[in-house]
């Protein structure tokens, strides 16, 4: 009986990248929502850093989090689910030896592809005002060391500008060239303002691999995967989707029992063995019988 083969999540995060047909991952802030999100059929999972800062800290996205915090939140969610995780690492966490010393770390915890970005640190979320951004010389050199770090040559790292809302958009595509350049396999280009802009980066970066940020009320025009993958973008990330809709059922729950001392059912939500049932009790409970089976 051969052995099968151990692939890497980056390699085969990299194999399904390079087919035609768009890759959605949804956010996922914390290892349940991985398993949901993973249960749903999706092919990927993206780890939010706005939504990690909000599991973790209960803070917002403004670079609060750690370097290890976000590592070994990455190794949670890559112990949870089998699909590969897009890990957000946000400007590296320091400077260039900390910039390598996130991505061993990242790649510890199993992640297919960690994003890097030019904003300066502490960062905030793109979708924020009064961003700032490094010189494109610094931020080449980050991807540049980050490449370095990688022991895995399938590790997918993403190259994200934030330079739209600083510089204009003429800026953010002359970044995405020499980012592209220095080694990033994937460009991300923050928060373009229109449709036009949308295209304007396709178009420009034609046949290349290209990130779309869906952000529910974002400065970004809200579309679907096949409309995007129309424009030209190979994957779609929907960060913070499941965390705004958990965020709203959990706070609408509260209320009831605030209200009416319990749940009265005007809020959705799934029962006790359903629960169960989607977490696989039956199946973690027959392996600890097999298992103490077996010590008899």
């Amino acid at each position: 009986m051969s052995e099968q083969r151990f692939v890497s999540p980056a390699s085969r995060l990299r194999h399904r990248l390079a087919e035609e047909r768009i890759l959605v991952a949804p956010g996922v802030f914390d290892a349940w929502s991985a398993r949901l999100t993973e249960r749903a059929g999706f092919e990927s999972v993206y780890m939010t850093g706005f939504g990690t800062a909000a599991s973790l800290l209960g803070v917002p996205d403004l670079g609060l989090v750690t370097a290890t915090e976000m590592a070994d939140h990455a190794s949670r969610l890559s112990q949870a689910v089998q699909v590969p995780v897009i890990a957000d690492a946000d400007t590296g966490f320091g400077d260039l030896l900390n910039v390598q010393r996130t991505m061993r770390l990242y790649q510890r915890a199993g992640v297919g592809a960690s994003q890097l970005e030019d904003q300066v640190s502490p960062k905030r979320c793109g979708h924020m005002e009064d961003k700032q951004v490094v010189p494109a010389g610094e931020m080449v050199r980050r991807i540049r060391a980050a490449r370095a770090a990688c022991s895995d040559p399938d590790m997918v790292i993403i190259a994200r500008t934030d330079a739209r809302a600083t510089d204009g958009l003429d800026e953010a595509l002359r970044r995405g060239e020499q980012y592209l350049a220095a080694g990033a396999d994937m460009l991300f280009v923050e928060a373009p303002q229109s449709d036009a802009e949308l295209q304007a980066v396709c178009d420009a970066f034609r046949g290349e691999w290209l990130l779309a940020n869906v952000v529910e009320a974002g400065k970004t025009p809200y579309h679907s995967a096949e409309e995007l993958q129309a424009m030209g973008f190979r994957l779609a990330i929907f960060p913070i989707s499941s965390l705004l809709a958990a965020t709203r059922a959990m706070a609408e729950g509260l209320r009831e029992i605030q209200q009416h001392g319990r749940l009265t059912g005007e809020t959705a939500y799934v029962d006790f063995g359903t629960f169960n049932q989607l977490m696989g009790l039956e199946d973690y409970i027959r392996a600890a019988r097999e298992l103490a089976g077996r010590d008899q």
